[in-house]
């Protein structure tokens, strides 16, 4: 029962940290207005940096990994090991689904790789060096995004194991869904690349 009841408050605890909209927050603070009415209509670090705010967008991606990683720190320090993965997918889901915003949140990428890294440093890292040679190559930060998602899984099974890469598949696979459009624009030769001036809105 108490087991239980733990599980609950991790939950509760990722999910409202998870829920706090930092990209929007920022730019609304800095007079930008809601980033959501530019480029991909997405509230993250990617469609914050087409307002030409660096500083900004660097910002938000280390608020939006911060705010995962510390759901799991907290619940960790708090309830132990298996509480901190239950805080940290809650947060992942808080990010996409948040109830501040209607539901209708982030991609999630930003959020997931503080929850790896929080979760497993040697993960959190594998995922970033992908993340970095797709991007290099391609410019592309969906593509990257997506690549680093499916190869959490794998990574994952080796440095933490089976239940962690059931994790990472999971919310991998949340992270094809919320990047629907995006795979459809590369499909088409329509997406936008790292570093493109900012782009008329567009679904996301």
């Amino acid at each position: 029962m108490e087991h239980a009841l733990n599980y609950v408050l991790a939950l509760i605890l990722g999910y409202a940290l998870g829920s706090i909209p930092f990209g929007l927050v920022a730019t609304r603070l800095a007079g930008l207005g809601d980033v959501r009415a530019i480029g991909s209509g997405n509230i993250g670090a990617t469609n914050v940096l087409r307002t030409g705010r660096r500083d900004l967008a660097a910002l938000t991606l280390v608020l939006d990994a911060g705010k995962g990683a510390l759901a799991v720190l907290l619940a960790h320090w708090l309830w132990g090991s298996e509480a901190a993965m239950v805080a940290g997918v809650a947060a992942f889901f808080g990010h996409v689904f948040p109830f501040t915003l209607g539901f209708k949140g982030g991609k999630g990428v930003a959020t997931f790789l503080g929850i790896l890294l929080a979760l497993s440093w040697p993960l959190g890292l594998g995922f970033c060096v992908v993340w970095l040679v797709v991007a290099g190559i391609t410019r592309y930060s969906s593509l990257s995004a997506l690549v680093g998602a499916l190869a959490s899984p794998i990574l994952a099974w080796f440095f933490s194991g089976p239940p962690m890469a059931l994790t990472c598949l999971a919310l991998a696979l949340v992270i094809l869904f919320t990047h629907r459009a995006n795979i459809s624009r590369l499909v088409g030769g329509t997406e936008t690349k790292i570093g493109a001036p900012k782009a008329p809105p567009q679904a996301s």
